[in-house]
């Protein structure tokens, strides 16, 4: 098995245990807690579907990224970044909470936090699916049920498999398995168009509607600058903090309309307790 050691200038603020401890209570893709400083994951390396293990620690402003697997560990560390929100420049984020003295409560309660996404756009799709009309419970253990050796299956498994499922479940993850294989879910091609584009996009896939559509896009290929228009917890949040739709607020969030979303859905979440699933989660 090959190993690969690479290391990323971080830009902007940034704090590997903040992200690890939201990303470990983050039920659709939730880490198992770990010892020590590092983050530990394994998954699927988007494109050629092959395993990788990846562990990222914190050097200052440098992340050192650990690779191992059977593929192409450049593309399973890139990969990684943009799950991990390493890859965004974030150094204009604090002018947001310059901006919004709302955002600027939530930076400081949740010092150096990247929203952690899905391993791709596939994974989310699929947890699309799976929780969709369940409980947010029934929804993991479908999805429990489904790893192989602690990852998701590849799409070309999943394509075949005999799946056990209610309602149009076994239909619909069918279809995101054909997407992913024909490059319709690629997380690049998702990151270089405009989010409402790439949420219409995703939406030719059976199955996924709006609200996974942006999912999808959202914390699949980790978009950092979208609003989510389907999410009413953040209505609620946004509702009850500013007294104005979220439409209108959000202009001041800009380039990082999602993170802040994420900001302020994890702030309700630990407020009022609930799980952390939806496209604005």
């Amino acid at each position: 098995m090959a190993h690969h050691r690479i290391e990323v200038a971080v830009q902007g603020p940034w704090s590997l245990a903040t992200s690890r401890s939201f990303w470990e209570g983050f039920t659709p893709s939730a880490l198992p807690p770990s010892e020590g400083e590092s983050l530990h994951t394994t998954f699927l390396v988007e494109g050629e579907w092959r395993r990788a293990e990846v562990s990222v620690t914190q050097h200052g402003a440098t992340a050192v990224l650990e690779a191992s697997g059977e593929g192409d560990l450049d593309r399973a560390a890139a990969q990684a970044c943009r799950f991990l929100s390493l890859d965004v420049d974030a150094r204009a984020w604090p002018d947001v909470g310059a901006r919004d003295p709302v955002i600027a409560s939530a930076q400081a309660s949740l010092p150096g936090l990247r929203p952690c996404g899905f391993y791709s756009p596939y994974e989310a799709a699929a947890w699309a699916v799976l929780s969709q009309r369940v409980s947010m419970a029934q929804a993991a253990k479908f999805k429990a049920a489904l790893l192989r050796d602690g990852v998701f299956p590849q799409p070309i498994a999943l394509r075949s498999l005999d799946l056990d499922l209610p309602g149009r479940k076994p239909e619909y993850l069918r279809a995101v398995a054909e997407a992913a294989l024909d490059g319709l879910l690629d997380a690049t091609a998702l990151r270089s168009m405009k989010p409402a584009a790439a949420v219409l996009a995703v939406q030719q896939v059976k199955g996924l509607g709006p609200f996974a559509a942006e999912l999808v896009v959202l914390r699949g290929a980790n978009a950092p600058d979208a609003v989510p228009h389907n999410e009413s917890r953040l209505d609620d949040e946004v509702r009850e903090r500013y007294g104005r739709p979220l439409a209108e607020v959000s202009e001041a969030w800009r380039p990082f309309r999602t993170w802040a979303a994420v900001h302020l859905r994890v702030l309700r979440e630990r407020r009022i307790g609930g799980v952390l699933a939806a496209a604005g989660s």
